[in-house]
């Protein structure tokens, strides 16, 4: 696995490329220290895995460049490691395509744990995230008034438990990688009102009504069952 790692703090982008790559020996980790020479990188080969992005860059601004890397490399999963751990930049990080969210002030076991789920394909966010007035509603009438109104929000205790199939787990891996509908269905092979009714029958089964909801969702329960096989990169050929 390839790692472009981008961090303007040299002490900080030495440690966590020592920690990415003890990860494992099939690890290989590019280190830069801004968004300009992250960008010759990938344009000059964007053969990488995974892209690990800090959010404080002196060169430009975190969230706008996960917007950049986004649209410019839907297939490529981007993963912030930031200082915050507010529950706005995790859900703005979120919005923007991000396949999880790592803060730096974790413990150093913590932050082990958390890279390890990252890049087995999990989904990693601070619990923190997940409690206030920004999280997963726990309530329908929480909702704006301007969405749909939804069901009472119960994660399932496991990914097994949410009674997906086959296409259905394609489709929300897909999904939590950011790729919109059109893409989801070009690397399906299927129609784009299809992917429509595989979206809406996911988060129904999730018991949420937008995309972030779902990734959030998916991140509490690979959170609680760490070992579990479902990956959020790749989808089954079946």
């Amino acid at each position: 696995m390839r790692v472009l790692l981008i961090d303007d703090h040299p002490l900080i982008l030495s440690a966590l490329q020592l920690v990415i790559e003890g990860l494992s020996d099939n690890v290989s980790v590019v280190g830069l220290d801004s968004a300009g020479a992250a960008r010759e990188a990938l344009r000059a080969d964007d053969n990488f895995d995974l892209v690990m992005l800090d959010l404080q860059l002196a060169d430009a601004d975190g969230f706008e460049v996960l917007e950049e890397f986004r649209a410019g490399y839907p297939a490529l999963p981007v993963v912030v490691i930031s200082a915050s751990d507010r529950a706005s930049d995790v859900i703005r990080a979120i919005d923007l395509g991000a396949m999880g969210f790592v803060p730096k002030r974790i413990s150093t076991d913590m932050l082990s744990s958390a890279l390890k789920l990252v890049m087995s394909g999990g989904i990693y966010v601070p619990p923190m995230a997940m409690s206030g007035s920004e999280s997963l509603p726990a309530k329908a009438e929480q909702v704006p008034a301007r969405q749909e109104p939804m069901a009472t929000f119960q994660t399932p205790a496991s990914l097994d438990g949410l009674g997906l199939t086959p296409r259905q787990t394609d489709v929300l891996a897909l999904l939590l990688q950011g790729l919109p509908n059109k893409l989801i269905a070009r690397e399906l092979g299927v129609s784009v009102d299809t992917v429509k009714d595989h979206v809406a029958a996911v988060l129904k089964a999730l018991g949420v009504n937008s995309r972030t909801q779902a990734v959030l969702a998916v991140s509490q329960m690979a959170q609680r069952q760490p070992s579990s096989s479902f990956s959020a990169w790749r989808h089954s050929e079946a």
